[in-house]
């Protein structure tokens, strides 16, 4: 199929029909998208946001060539903006909760913002090109180091048929952590990985709960 990572993809109207917003949350949720340049952070968030995400993505120039670097792939050939700060929307769960989306830029060149992005985040989704796997490891390594729990979404581009579990080997993921497929230009695809986010941090926090607390000696 088409690739799925176009920052610039039209979303069909009929899938994107937004809901109309609480005045109020008692609970604000702060979620991060990352992965590698190109994988559909933005695509995942426009998609998903029930208000007009802000976005913060500037023409790809000649400047960036050599640094920006598409690898002659199909879909970011044709790559013309890139995210330079980071992707905002917003969906929410139910009456009483929301989820802030904060999709952060995939160059190397910006990695330096992602600890701050990280900060009171709650969780993430890792979004994967499984023709790139290698690009996610940085993601995946930051994400260990600040003990934030996520999941991996391998986005469709209609490349390698790799199983789950021969992601979940080459990315050198915990068991425990959740892998599946996705169209990040569907919105119902987007907001099944986000369900599947929020219950992987449900049932990781009953667990904490539950566990027996450690008496001093």
């Amino acid at each position: 199929m088409d690739s799925a990572i176009s920052d610039r993809t039209q979303i069909p109207e009929g899938d994107v029909a937004r809901r109309e917003l609480t005045a109020t949350a008692d609970n604000g949720l702060k979620i991060v998208v990352v992965g590698g340049f190109g994988v559909g952070k933005t695509t995942l968030v426009r998609s998903v946001s029930e208000i007009r995400p802000l976005t913060t993505e500037e023409t790809m120039t000649q400047a960036g060539q050599g640094i920006d670097e598409t690898g002659g792939l199909d879909g970011l050939g044709g790559k013309t903006s890139t995210t330079v700060a980071f992707d905002f929307g917003r969906i929410s769960l139910d009456a009483h909760n929301v989820l802030y989306l904060f999709g952060a830029p995939g160059q190397e060149r910006f990695w330096f913002l992602w600890d701050r992005l990280f900060s009171g985040t709650l969780g993430a989704v890792v979004l994967v090109d499984a023709r790139r796997i290698q690009d996610s490891w940085y993601a995946i390594d930051r994400l260990e180091h600040h003990g934030t729990p996520f999941i991996v979404a391998r986005n469709d581009f209609g490349g390698p048929a790799h199983t789950p579990e021969q992601l979940r080997e080459a990315l050198d993921l915990d068991p425990g952590v959740p892998v599946i497929d996705c169209d990040a230009r569907s919105r119902q695809s987007s907001k099944d990985v986000l369900i599947t986010l929020v219950e992987h941090l449900t049932s990781l926090y009953a667990a904490q709960r539950g566990a027996p607390q450690e008496t001093a000696q």
